[in-house]
């Protein structure tokens, strides 16, 4: 099979195609036949080894498509099964070897490219409104790269459990945050993104900011929040944030700091079942729009990345096998 894989950290230039063995799947695995694969920033950061793995590497954490082989004792899933996961390494490859259990079964009337469009983002989107913030009615929050992948879904999710949304994205994106749900937009090149939040809520600040881009809007993010208000910080696409003093969240309001991880939200099956069957649900009753920006073949990988890395994207990028 192909895979595409690193063998040293670096740039798009160093992932590689490589003939790889069919996977045999072992105890507690099952194989997949991949449809879709999605490219995501957590993927760029293991390339350029901010997330550390053992080389050579598969890159790629998130896919779907059908279950062509199980191991010794799965239950959960058989061949023909149409699947989707995410957090799991290996998925730019034609056929991936899966954790059965952390295999979601996809339904009728979710293709398998809208499958592998929302499982790593939409979940990550689902955790983040409704457990790390769970916002309500009355909420008001700050979703940066709100035009982004993770960003229009978490608009949408933010805008069912009755929050105020005010989502910063590029000039040329607004239009996307405001039709996700946005209720107010602030092109963060060509405004102060602080001033304007403070103008927006009469100076009281915002309860919660989800911010996917760390370096470059942390500290202004902290501005943001009221007293005893949340900064998310779930992604770093600007670059890593600097060390942190303790003492400045004390001086800026007694406010909480958090960095969460999907692969902690989704630590148990019923909890992993449950934000998918959501997600799912939403999707086919309309409540949920997914946006697929563009694919890009297997074999073209590192045109994925340097395109999501160009921070261009309206949407989620796949790469297909075939």
């Amino acid at each position: 099979m192909k895979a595409i894989r690193i063998h040293e950290f670096g740039g798009p230039e160093v992932l590689r195609a490589d003939d790889l063995p069919l996977p045999e799947p072992g105890p507690g695995e099952a194989r997949v036949k991949l449809a879709a694969t999605g490219v995501n920033f957590i993927d760029i950061y293991h390339r350029k080894g901010l997330y550390p793995g053992k080389l050579p590497l598969t890159l790629g954490q998130e896919g779907a498509g059908t279950v062509d082989a199980v191991g010794a004792g799965v239950a959960d899933v058989k061949p023909g099964d149409q699947v989707a996961y995410a957090s799991v390494q290996g998925a730019y490859a034609e056929y991936a070897l899966v954790p059965a259990a952390r295999l979601v079964p996809v339904p009728a009337g979710v293709a398998p490219d809208q499958a592998a469009a929302v499982m790593l983002q939409g979940m990550t989107a689902h955790y983040l409104a409704l457990s790390t913030f769970a916002l309500k009615p009355g909420d008001t929050a700050l979703v940066h790269a709100a035009a982004g992948g993770v960003g229009q879904l978490l608009v949408q999710i933010a805008k069912q459990r009755g929050a105020r949304v005010i989502g910063t994205a590029s000039a040329a994106k607004l239009d996307l945050a405001r039709a996700a749900g946005a209720d107010e937009v602030i092109g963060y090149n060509e405004q102060d993104f602080e001033a304007e939040v403070k103008r927006l809520t009469g100076g009281t600040g915002v309860d919660v900011v989800y911010d996917s881009v760390g370096k470059t809007t942390f500290d202004k993010s902290l501005n943001c929040l009221r007293p005893r208000g949340f900064l998310v910080l779930y992604g770093q696409s600007s670059g890593p944030v600097p060390p942190l003093d303790p003492q400045v969240l004390n001086g800026k309001g007694s406010l909480f700091l958090t960095r969460p991880t999907l692969g902690h939200y989704t630590a148990t099956r019923d909890e992993l079942l449950w934000r998918a069957n959501d997600l799912f649900g939403w999707m086919r009753d309309g409540t949920l729009k997914v946006a697929i920006d563009t694919t890009f073949a297997l074999a073209d990988a590192a045109d994925a990345h340097r395109y999501l890395e160009g921070r261009n994207t309206k949407g989620k990028v796949l790469l297909l096998p075939s």
